[in-house]
């Protein structure tokens, strides 16, 4: 596999990262991920002005966002992936410095790393639906920035895995926030619903291609919090997401979405994806 390195085109095993990283020392570094369809990278634009808000809100200087863009590409092509379904992963970190808690020297170089793989898609649970576990939100307050610390996404992950969900949908102060991995919506007698933009959660990309196919499709939909409470009422659930896309919750916890298959608005938001993106 040939990754991109501090500039560099390279083997993957060539890859050398000092141990005075601060993306290995502190989890200081943010990343993002964009999906390719038979090789053509989607929606990258929106993808590439979030790492650069992600970027800016870190204060994160010295990356060149539109560099990146070619960079993308040229992994594609050096990879051989340019006919095919693949992920492309960026990680941006402050740099290598001696271990303190404030930032480094003004001009520390970040580190940065990007690859492409192959990406098989889980067409098997886009058509039955999967089921999801509800868990506390004991994240920081700026789940907003796609921070590469992770660690509580990670360990809800695992709890969802061992307990044989696709994936952990947070909970804070009786809200559904967002997924581990994932953004969340639901839909209440034909509206659907989706947490608001705040700092709580990600923006993510799906979720707003998803509300731009509602416009267009005629579906309502809102901003709008959704109560724990409440969450038995929904006619349907979704989990979204650059690599799920648009994925049908049919069971959380233990207790089954209505009929326990995938609802009439996800199917159209489904189909409706599928014209733009494959």
């Amino acid at each position: 596999m040939t990754v991109y390195f501090n500039g560099r085109f390279m083997p993957k095993e060539d890859v050398r990262i000092s141990p005075d990283d601060r993306g290995f020392l502190f989890g200081d570094g943010v990343y993002e991920v964009i999906r390719a369809y038979k090789g053509r990278l989607f929606r990258t634009e929106a993808h590439f002005k979030r790492l650069e808000r992600s970027l800016q809100q870190l204060h994160i200087d010295g990356v060149d966002v539109k560099e990146l863009e070619d960079v993308a590409e040229q992994l594609l092509q050096l990879n051989h992936l340019e006919h095919e379904d693949a992920k492309l992963y960026i990680q941006v970190t402050r740099g290598a410095a001696p271990r303190q808690h404030c930032f480094p020297a003004a001009g520390t170089p970040p580190t940065v790393y990007a690859y492409v793989s192959t990406f098989q898609p889980p067409v098997e649970k886009w058509e039955r639906g999967v089921r999801v576990i509800l868990v506390p939100d004991v994240r920081w307050a700026r789940c907003d920035i796609k921070s590469v610390a992770l660690l509580p996404n990670i360990l809800a992950c695992q709890q969802a895995k061992e307990n044989g969900a696709e994936e952990a949908v947070f909970v804070r102060n009786g809200v559904i926030t967002e997924g581990s991995h994932t953004s969340f919506c639901a839909v209440f007698d034909g509206v659907l619903h989706t947490h608001p933009k705040t700092n709580y959660v990600l923006t993510g990309t799906m979720r707003e291609i998803v509300l731009e196919l509602c416009g267009q499709l005629g579906i309502p939909f809102r901003e709008f919090p959704i109560f724990e409470r409440d969450l038995k009422k929904a006619d349907e659930i979704m989990i979204l997401g650059t690599t799920s896309e648009i994925m049908p919750v049919i069971q959380v916890d233990d207790w089954t979405v209505r009929s326990g298959k995938p609802g009439p608005i996800a199917r159209r938001l489904q189909q409706a994806y599928r014209e733009i993106a494959h």
